[in-house]
């Protein structure tokens, strides 16, 4: 052992560091740099003063600060956290300077003016765990404070620290400098009741790339997913400030689902790697503990913003069908006789989304009435049974009589006041305007609507391909239908989105692209009306009259009445020309006339 003399003192260590300063740097690297001298100045300097700290170092975007007592420590961290949210009151949250902290007691080493060892080292690693706008404290700190400051303790569990030998217990710092909102429930608070609807809270990404920097990435991300979700009318969101109370924290989502009244648990991982970055993420069901999905996410950091709305849109539109599933089947499971409205609704989609059955397509119109009846506010209902209508008219199940069409036409109207801002009643319901009522333009109106609501919603996607085929724009067409499949690449719309696709080919004169596309649709549902009407339509064109007639004879066993001159009947609102040539092919494809 060296027997040379190293000074050594016991201290309490704060270490402080601004949350995401390089990205605000990079947003304005001048008013940034002016805004911490200001706080510094005003602030954080006469604060450490008032309660006999030193200031061992500053470090551009925080400091390392060295105190004789660890209470005096908690309560200058507390009084700069508190004063720094008072100031960002009216700051937009994009523009905020907000300090993480770390408080650790313990042995350090004196060189000079600076200090070193495990001491400092804890501290600044705990730091690195605050929330924003939090203080994080060990255990040896906690011990000393107890019983001294007038803040509460909060246990997050044991934490594995980077370059720290040992797991240390952690706790956070609540009280004065912490919003009641932000103030997470503690284990001995009676659960919450389930909302009448899904329930999902969104929790933080967990940053595994060891670099504190990256936090704001994966804030970023979970932001941006949590506004996507609010979009959709019929889930309960969890806001960010309840959410994001467990970052850091070991939680079970099962104690998560009670405390914060969700079904439904998001939670996720970002690995950054030199340019790279992946992201997981898994939706949990907190009463099972289930995993009902899971996937990844990679992707080149050129465009960060980029890269968030692209995964924000695949984690968006994939979950949001596998939440609707879930609550299905335990919709399917409950009692007949305890069913509320939204249990009959959901009983009602899993009839809807059985395309070919005209029982099912019936059977789920009458549980939307049934659910309409027990609550005659329920916008979507009202759009589900108006398209129940247009998907039996497809199928020659119904006929334009009088009384249907004023029909489809109350329940839409229904649905678009009841909805005004719920995309699915509104993406159903101009649906059912278009195609049933031959209101083109005003169903156009409705859906394109529905997507400036809810731009993740890949129902409204795929009804806007159907407007842009009717329209005569088929690139544009295809170009919809590939966002909805994109969205819900196994969800139940894909077989209608595929058939969308075919048919938007054929126009194109894309034959045999039209044909492939149709029989990808026909593999998963061999009877979906559109998807054969198509496939004869192709097949006829490409030179395969073997196919295109044996389409047609499924045409007719399917629907006996089926001719070219009730055509435009079963089809949608197609300009003259474009049903000029449809029935033309098909003619020759074998349908009779």
């Amino acid at each position: 052992m060296s027997s040379k003399h190293v000074g050594r003192r016991l201290a309490a260590i704060m270490a402080a560091d601004v949350v995401g300063s390089c990205r605000l740097i990079g947003v304005d690297e001048e008013g940034t740099l002016a805004q911490l001298k200001a706080l510094r100045n005003t602030l954080f300097d006469p604060k450490v003063s008032d309660h006999r700290g030193r200031i061992v170092k500053n470090t551009g975007d925080g400091a390392l600060v060295e105190f004789a007592s660890v209470v005096d420590a908690v309560r200058c961290a507390d009084e700069i956290q508190r004063s720094v949210a008072e100031q960002n009151t009216d700051v937009p949250h994009d523009k905020r300077i907000e300090f993480r902290i770390g408080i650790h007691v313990g042995d350090i080493i004196i060189a000079d003016d600076d200090i070193f060892g495990d001491g400092v080292n804890i501290a600044v690693r705990l730091e690195g765990i605050a929330e924003p706008g939090g203080i994080c404290i060990s255990d040896d700190a906690r011990r000393q404070v107890r019983g001294k400051v007038e803040n509460t303790l909060e246990n997050m569990g044991s934490q594995s620290l980077k370059n720290i030998a040992e797991p240390m217990r952690a706790w956070r710092v609540l009280g004065p400098s912490s919003s009641p909102t932000t103030k997470p429930l503690t284990e001995t608070a009676l659960p919450l009741a389930l909302p009448d609807k899904p329930s999902i809270a969104v929790l933080p990404f967990q940053n595994m790339s060891g670099d504190p920097e990256q936090d704001y990435f994966a804030d970023g991300m979970v932001e941006e997913i949590i506004t996507a979700l609010s979009h959709f009318k019929a889930l309960f969101v969890i806001a960010r400030n309840s959410s994001f109370t467990y970052k850091g924290r070991a939680v079970d989502v099962k104690q998560i689902g009670r405390e914060l009244g969700v079904r439904y648990v998001l939670e996720g991982s970002v690995r950054k790697a030199a340019n790279r970055v992946r992201i997981t993420g898994q939706l949990v069901d907190t009463a099972a503990g289930a995993h009902l999905w899971a996937d990844r996410f990679d992707g080149g950091l050129g465009d960060i913003f980029d890269l968030q709305d692209r995964v924000t849109e695949s984690v968006v539109g994939a979950i949001a069908p596998a939440m609707e599933k879930a609550e299905i089947e335990r919709a399917k499971r409950k009692p007949t006789e305890s069913l509320d409205a939204y249990a009959l609704y959901l009983r009602g989609l899993a009839k809807f989304y059985r395309f070919t059955s005209r029982q099912a397509n019936e059977e789920a119109l009458s549980l939307f009435n049934s659910a309409i009846e027990l609550d005659p506010d329920f916008a979507s209902a009202y759009g589900r049974a108006a398209f129940c209508y247009a998907h039996g008219k497809t199928n020659g199940w119904t006929s334009n009589t009088t009384n249907q069409i004023a029909e489809v036409m109350r329940l839409a109207r229904r649905a678009v006041e009841l909805g005004k801002d719920d995309a699915i009643a509104l993406a159903a319901s101009g649906w059912a305007l278009a195609y049933f009522v031959r209101d083109l333009g005003a169903g156009a109106a409705l859906i394109d609507r529905a997507l400036v609501l809810n731009a993740n919603l890949a129902e409204a996607w795929f009804c806007g391909g159907w407007v842009k085929t009717w329209l005569g724009e088929p690139k544009l067409a295809i170009e919809r239908f590939a966002r909805a499949m994109r969205l819900s690449p196994l969800g139940p719309w894909v077989t209608p989105m595929q058939s969308g696709t075919a048919t938007a080919h054929f126009f194109l004169g894309h034959y045999d692209e039209a044909a492939r596309w149709a029989a990808m649709a026909l593999q998963d549902n061999p009877d979906f009306s559109s998807a054969l009407r198509v496939a004869a339509a192709s097949n006829a064109m490409a030179g395969r009259p073997e196919q295109a007639q044996k389409a047609v004879v499924r045409l007719r066993q399917l629907n006996p009445a089926l001719r070219v001159s009730n055509l435009k009947d079963v089809v949608g609102p197609w300009r003259a020309e474009d049903l000029l040539r449809l029935e033309e092919v098909l003619r020759q494809a074998g349908l009779p006339e």
